[in-house]
């Protein structure tokens, strides 16, 4: 009973042509400029003053070395060190500057969460559904 399914499976795979047609081996084209350009989309349509002043930015990832998100990037590890080879304490203080909370338990009473009652609680857990019994 198998044997049928089998050999009508094996014969449409032998007749089947792939529908890709590849052309040869991709190369990547010697004309491309690799330099640093600025976005199409940019409302300047320039670089950063970095990428245009002779500065050593002259690749992303150089210009990533001393690029600052959330704090130094490449900066706070030390090659002698490693990582994990300093405290954190050297690193600067953890404290939020003024005006910043890290969770909202440090805000004022007016803006903790206010805790469910029972009804909410039941209707949630329903679905809405004993809302309407």
């Amino acid at each position: 009973m198998f044997t049928t399914k089998v050999l009508r499976q094996a014969a449409a795979h032998a007749e089947r042509t792939p529908s890709i047609r590849f052309i040869g081996k991709r190369t990547i084209p010697a004309s491309i400029d690799h330099s640093p350009q600025p976005h199409p989309a940019s409302p300047t349509n320039s670089l950063p003053a970095s990428f245009t002043n002779g500065s050593s930015h002259t690749s992303f990832s150089a210009y990533r070395d001393h690029a600052q998100q959330f704090g130094p990037l490449r900066k706070t590890i030390k090659a002698e060190s490693g990582i994990g080879g300093a405290a954190g304490s050297h690193l600067g203080p953890v404290a939020p500057p003024k005006g910043v909370f890290f969770d909202r338990n440090d805000l004022p009473a007016r803006f903790h969460r206010q805790p469910l009652t029972a009804a909410e609680i039941e209707a949630i857990e329903t679905g809405g559904a004993a809302l309407f019994a």
